[in-house]
């Protein structure tokens, strides 16, 4: 046991010795959270749409103004031509193009129909889908107007009375949902990146073979190696944990120990495979690259940016050796749901057994070569 304690009292001096080791530990993980956590989004705030009104009616005017009131709306122009207007979509200046066709408001009046045509850029497939429901519902709720008009105005009561009501994310808040998965995120790459690094550079300067020939076990010198950097890990979840409480009002629900718990099992796995990749590689540039590899497959299927429902049969069938998914998918239960133990304890012990496996693979891979 002295012995580790040796071993992490070196660690410790040579990582705050190392300027340029510091920035990558305390400030780049931080900032990352500031502008990821208001970057990264799915949600559409500012719609440029163009009207192509051919009718010039009461009605057209009324739903121009429907579309007018939203704040993610925002009416760049009026054309009097839908070709110039579907340019102004081809060009990027415009998302949507509402055409509003000739004899709208009579054909309402006349057959209580019309017809309109809602033109969306669909370049980005998830984006249009956002934008043409925010129009199509925009377009109901007029028609639902036009509907008690028509059917006797005030007097008309509609016979189902619908409200909604959002669990564990009230106000549909984007952040509240990001946040969790980008803390998980911070941890890994502190865990993955800087344990491979960290063993290799000891071969790029030569001091692994002193390390080689002294009579330090295998054992001590994997601890010594990997403990300093799963606290400072533990320590950054902490942090960002207070971050996303007093700046984003993330809420914390379920217990902080047992975020604890599982960040502090997850990152024994995350370790392991930071020192099996360090093992493979010469060097702190080959260590860094093949870490990034393995982090971007995790990250892009993990859950963070897509649902892993939305993937195909084979990718979520893969993602079951994904250990970023399983931790992901456990912050946000916990900090999100309250979640108890018995609610993750299938992935929790996924996490566990993904740790035994990359913890010994590590070792057996280490060769300790007097």
């Amino acid at each position: 046991m002295r012995t580790i304690l040796y071993i992490l009292q070196k660690e410790f001096r040579q990582i705050f010795r190392n300027k340029t080791m510091l920035p990558v530990i305390f400030v780049i993980p931080i900032v990352q959270l500031l502008i990821l956590a208001f970057a990264v989004t799915f949600e559409i705030r500012n719609i440029n749409l163009v009207i192509v009104d051919q009718d010039h009616s009461t009605m057209s005017r009324e739903l121009i103004s429907k579309f007018r009131a939203p704040k993610f709306y925002t009416i760049k122009g009026y054309s009097p031509d839908y070709d110039l207007a579907l340019e102004l979509l081809k060009l990027g200046k415009a998302h949507q193009v509402l055409v509003i066709p000739d004899g709208f408001e009579k054909d309402v009046v006349k057959d209580s129909k019309a017809g309109l045509q809602l033109v969306t850029n669909a370049i980005d497939g998830s984006a249009a889908a956002i934008m043409n429901a925010y129009g199509i519902n925009i377009i109901m709720d007029y028609n639902q107007d036009l509907v008690v008009k028509t059917l006797g105005g005030a007097e008309f009561k509609q016979p189902l009375n619908v409200s909604y009501s959002y669990w564990f994310n009230p106000d549909l808040n984007y952040t509240t949902y990001m946040v969790p998965g980008i803390l998980a995120l911070l941890v890994t790459i502190i865990g993955m990146f800087l344990s491979s690094m960290n063993v290799v550079r000891e071969k790029e300067i030569g001091t692994i073979e002193q390390i080689n020939v002294s009579p330090i076990k295998k054992y001590q010198f994997v601890a010594g190696k990997l403990l300093p950097f799963w606290f400072i890990a533990l320590f950054e979840l902490a942090f960002g944990l207070a971050l996303a409480r007093l700046i984003f009002n993330i809420p914390i629900i379920g217990s902080v120990y047992l975020i604890f718990g599982v960040a502090a099992v997850y990152l024994l796995a995350v370790l392991g495979i930071g020192l099996f990749i360090s093992t493979l590689t010469n060097t702190q540039q080959q260590a860094m690259f093949l870490a990034w590899f393995f982090a971007v497959v995790f990250i892009m299927m993990s859950g963070l940016f897509t649902p892993v429902e939305s993937m195909p049969d084979w990718a979520q069938q893969l993602n079951v050796i994904n250990p970023v998914a399983y931790f992901i998918r456990m912050l946000r239960m916990i900090m999100l749901k309250g979640s108890q133990f018995s609610d993750i304890s299938r992935p929790f012990f996924s996490i566990v057994t993904y740790a035994i496996v990359a913890l010994s693979l590590a070792v057996w891979r280490y060769r300790k070569v007097a």
